[in-house]
């Protein structure tokens, strides 16, 4: 049977590595992860124990297209607990993950043909998302001057229709100050370029809070998810923030499209929301897992790196070592039983000599994958 010209997208690295690692696993090995950019924990106690009292008495059927009122406002009220924002509800539309989100904003702001810029290095799957949809990805290599985030003189002169942005960033960590984030805002403004900011790390943050694209302007695009900092990425619930009237343009996509999010999803992440306290101790750990990694890579041979500002990787330009990341990443999971994630998938031409190293999970895991990655380094070039 034939196959479209837009099916053919690269496949996603890190989930061939996560195949790799768990081949391992079943053949036997004790693997650490530091591919995978999940947390380690479960959705919150108050979130499981929620939705267990819901299924006792109610069918749970379909949802409104644009998500449960309740759960909308509760994501509304939370731009005033951050952000000190006061957020209209109704601009706060549910989604399928963070994924479904990309697809309806995309869907609904570009035409065939469009061309959209995204920064390298970044989340890959903004680039395979948008060329099945026959749009265009742009690829911006952001400078390490300017923290491997992207500026308005990396697109200045480019005829493009959107630009999209990630603070904290995926791989690298890195977020945009106020004044960076009102330079994009206000070149794309200038040029009529789309704006869309995810936000899906929001939350997990070190030593300033994450800005939102919201306190800058309110024609944009902000997408969040209950993945990361709510811990709850298999649920696949996210949301995002649209102008009032695109409200109607994004329902009548979602109602086809999607349907509505999951109704089981949404109950859970409604209570999640209010387990703060749990939420605040996953982040003591991504704070102390940090610390280690950031004392532990030098040690063992991986000194160009950066202190992420937010999010759970460290992005590692490892050029001196290898021209081959994914080679390397295979080499590392065989020897040492560490799975990371090549840089390709991030940066098409600069990613093969990067890698990404995921702290999410327990710090026991963290500690023993440092020791066999220091092991492995010494062992290779001492």
């Amino acid at each position: 049977m034939r196959n479209s010209r837009r099916s053919q997208v690269d496949p996603f690295i890190v989930m061939d590595v996560m195949e790799a690692a768990r081949a391992a696993e079943e053949a036997g090995r004790n693997i650490i992860h530091m591919e995978v950019g999940q947390p380690g924990t479960a959705a919150p106690k108050g979130a499981r124990q929620a939705l267990t009292r819901q299924m006792a008495e109610d069918a749970m059927g379909y949802t409104v297209a644009l998500g449960l009122p309740e759960l909308r406002k509760r994501i509304a009220r939370l731009y005033g607990d951050w952000y000190d924002i006061d957020l209209d509800w109704n601009r706060v539309i549910v989604t399928p993950g963070s994924s479904g989100a990309f697809l309806l904003a995309f869907t609904a702001l570009f035409d065939t043909g469009d061309r959209i810029g995204i920064g390298e290095p970044g989340y890959p799957s903004y680039r395979q998302i948008l060329t099945a949809l026959d749009l265009v990805p742009v690829g911006l290599s952001a400078s390490p001057q300017n923290r491997l985030q992207p500026v308005p003189a990396d697109f200045s002169g480019l005829d493009l229709q959107g630009l999209m942005v990630a603070s904290p960033a995926n791989p690298s960590g890195t977020m945009l100050s106020k004044p960076a984030m009102e330079a994009l805002v206000s070149a794309c403004r200038d040029n009529d370029i789309a704006f869309i900011s995810d936000e899906i790390y929001h939350g997990i943050e070190y030593e300033a809070k994450a800005v939102t694209a919201l306190e800058v302007t309110d024609n944009c695009y902000v997408i969040n998810s209950f993945s990361k900092y709510f811990s709850m990425t298999g649920w696949r619930v996210g949301w995002m923030v649209v102008p009032e009237d695109h409200v109607r343009v994004i329902e009548r996509l979602a109602q086809n499209m999607f349907i509505c999010p999951s109704h089981a999803s949404q109950i859970a992440a409604l209570a999640a929301m209010e387990c703060g306290d749990e939420l605040e101790a996953n982040m003591a750990v991504y704070r102390e897992n940090r610390r280690l990694m950031l004392e532990g890579l030098p040690k063992a041979g991986f000194t160009k790196i950066a202190p992420p500002d937010g999010a759970f990787y460290v992005y590692a330009d490892v050029s001196d070592l290898t021209s081959d990341s994914r080679a390397f990443a295979a080499e590392i999971l065989e020897k040492a039983g560490v799975a990371v994630t090549p840089g390709l998938d991030f940066d098409p031409l600069r990613g093969a000599g990067t890698l990404r190293f995921s702290y999410a999970q327990a710090t026991a895991e963290i500690v023993e994958g440092l020791t066999r990655l220091e092991l492995f380094m010494a062992q290779r070039w001492g």
